[in-house]
């Protein structure tokens, strides 16, 4: 499955939005959950082949330095009537892939991918429901509040580098956002916004993502000083400072694993 790119905007000096369409999207069936995610395949320069291609051919049929590169990105809005599919990409110029490809993306050029899948969706007999990231989990953090109905009570904490970077957010919801910035003495505050922020009552249901370590961190305080269990969470580190995206998905297991293991 592919699209072709219609138009892209920059939403934000970190956040790139693709809007996706074509013919090569007419099987696009979207999941029913908050969090559906399509996996996109990015190939190497110098590819012999594409811009449209099969992903399990190329792994079947090349050597491993020819294979597309993997990233995961939400589903930021399906249109069926116009069979056009919206991404937001975290862009830090041509540092990684994803966002590299959409600052340089045109009108036309191809996008090659596989799902969606899912795996959160806000818990409808939760009390109320906390949200917790970084720009890369912006999207999916948008599109769950877009899914809460009036009445349900959210709160959100979320961090960027700056005033420019917030993007505006919607719900029906009854929303407490608190929005952090990184700076030179602090790279990261997600940690401390959580661990100061005001609990209501009742049971809630979490949505923790971004780096590694704050997740780790903000985890390990939910778990053992907040009284969460691990049932109440959807928690995932989803990239680690200092470490490039292909090193990290190479230790990410072993990372999750020993995670799991904090309490």
């Amino acid at each position: 499955m592919h699209g072709e790119v219609l138009r892209t905007a920059r939403l934000s000096p970190s956040m790139v939005r693709v809007v996706l369409g074509g013919h090569g999207l007419a099987d696009f069936r979207p999941s029913t959950e908050a969090d559906s995610y399509v996996n996109l395949a990015f190939p190497p320069p110098g590819a012999a082949y594409g811009p449209v291609f099969d992903p399990d051919e190329v792994k079947e049929t090349l050597a491993k330095d020819w294979w597309p590169a993997r990233r995961r990105l939400t589903v930021r809005h399906w249109d069926a009537e116009a069979r056009e599919l919206t991404l937001d990409f975290v862009a830090h110029g041509d540092v990684g892939v994803a966002g590299a490809w959409a600052l340089r993306a045109r009108p036309g050029d191809a996008l090659v991918m596989t799902g969606p899948s899912s795996g959160y969706h806000p818990a409808p007999a939760a009390d109320w429901h906390m949200l917790v990231g970084d720009e890369s989990a912006l999207p999916a953090i948008a599109v769950a509040l877009e899914a809460l109905p009036s009445g349900a009570t959210a709160v959100a904490v979320l961090v960027c580098d700056g005033p420019d970077h917030e993007l505006p957010l919607t719900t029906e919801a009854d929303l407490d956002l608190r929005w952090v910035h990184r700076s030179a003495a602090d790279p990261a505050p997600l940690p401390a916004a959580v661990e100061a922020a005001t609990f209501p009552e009742g049971r809630v249901h979490a949505f923790v993502h971004g780096e590694a370590d704050e997740i780790r961190a903000i985890r390990r305080h939910l778990l053992t000083e907040r009284g969460l269990a691990r049932g109440q969470m959807s928690c995932s580190p989803y990239w680690r400072r200092t470490m490039t995206d292909e090193d990290w998905r190479a230790v990410k297991r072993d990372f999750v694993a020993s995670m799991e293991g904090d309490a």
